[in-house]
């Protein structure tokens, strides 16, 4: 059975790993494209293509071209993948089995962190949403950043649309303390008048969320489930560092089956919160493998090899999870070769 992965963070090097290693001893070979050829995770894949740096629907149209001339079975993509989801319908016509959300209209929603916020700010919400403004003008952002001040709140923003922490500025106007500038990463910070000196350089900007900034700890939670049945929760804590803690907590299990009953979102999704004065507040949710799902991989669970099994319409037993696991890693160098790549 043939996988292909799309442009997609190196970290899935440990998916196609588990996917390899997987406890039925499927055998399975794994297609990789990146637009650069140093990808780390191409040397992880039997087959690897330089893919070329297009997106929209001129990209849509390589995918399906790709999936037809290697003869793919499974599709599991990162790289346009709200798109991926409104044009399944081609890539069933060739008969392959695409691991993304079916429901288009959900895809864009949680694509969209603001669309997403309103969704989810219901009359008995599942999660506690930060306090926050949706701008794209100069104006309307110093209004909602003095709102917030106004409230008590520390100032942060971060794009509507984006990934990760591209875009993330704390606006804080001075370091306090040497131990500060010397040993705390100070990278997210901007002053306020400098953020309003580049938001100024437009008459409008793409749609901004000013909101409160969380300071308690972050947690990602790693779930696989079918439409119907969410089999795991994992809840994993980023501690001090690279150390990450699987943690067996109630709440935000809970809020994850609270979460898949209304929103149904099937095969891998990821939960992202942050506490503030003991309340878990809502950062996201992806509905697709996130960077760091290998880490809740160590509960036992093989989350992406039993996304494939859901997608393929096979049973799934009982799951318990192991927690209480602490984690971190090393970097490790790695001699580039290119033989398996075209």
């Amino acid at each position: 059975m043939k996988i292909w992965f799309n442009r997609w963070f190196t970290t899935v090097s440990h998916y196609i790993d588990m996917i390899r290693n997987n406890e039925d001893h499927r055998k399975f070979i794994i297609y990789g494209t990146h637009p650069n050829k140093d990808a780390l995770y191409l040397q992880n894949c039997d087959y690897a293509f330089v893919e070329p740096d297009i997106s929209g629907d001129e990209y849509i149209e390589f995918c399906l071209d790709f999936c037809q001339k290697h003869g793919v079975n499974i599709f599991i993509p990162r790289k346009e993948n709200v798109l991926i989801s409104k044009r399944l319908k081609d890539f069933e016509n060739l008969g392959v089995k695409v691991l993304v959300c079916p429901d288009a209209c959900l895809m864009e929603m949680l694509d969209n962190k603001a669309a997403a916020y309103q969704s989810l700010s219901k009359s008995d919400p599942i999660f506690s949403i930060p306090d926050y403004y949706v701008v794209n003008n100069i104006e309307d952002f110093k209004q909602a950043y003095q709102s917030l001040k106004d409230k008590g709140h520390e100032v942060c923003f971060k794009p509507v649309i984006g990934e990760g922490a591209n875009g993330f500025r704390v606006i804080k106007d001075q370091i306090e303390s040497i131990p500060q500038l010397f040993q705390q990463g100070i990278g997210y910070r901007i002053p306020y008048h400098y953020a309003c000196e580049i938001l100024s350089q437009q008459d409008t900007f793409p749609d901004l969320m000013v909101l409160e900034f969380l300071e308690g700890r972050e947690f990602s939670i790693d779930c696989v489930s079918s439409q119907d049945e969410l089999f795991a929760a994992i809840p994993r804590m980023k501690g001090d560092g690279r150390v990450r803690e699987l943690v067996e907590s109630f709440e935000l299990i809970q809020q994850a089956h609270r979460f898949h009953q209304e929103y149904k979102l099937p095969y891998v999704f990821n939960i992202q919160v942050k506490y503030n004065n003991g309340v878990p507040k809502l950062l996201e949710i992806n509905p697709r493998m996130s960077g760091g799902m290998h880490v809740s991989c160590l509960s036992g669970i093989n989350l992406p090899y039993l996304a494939i099994k859901i997608l393929l319409g096979e049973k799934i037993g009982r799951l318990t999870p192991q927690f209480g696991i602490r984690a971190s890693h090393i970097e490790k160098e790695m001699i580039l070769k290119y033989g398996n790549i075209s």
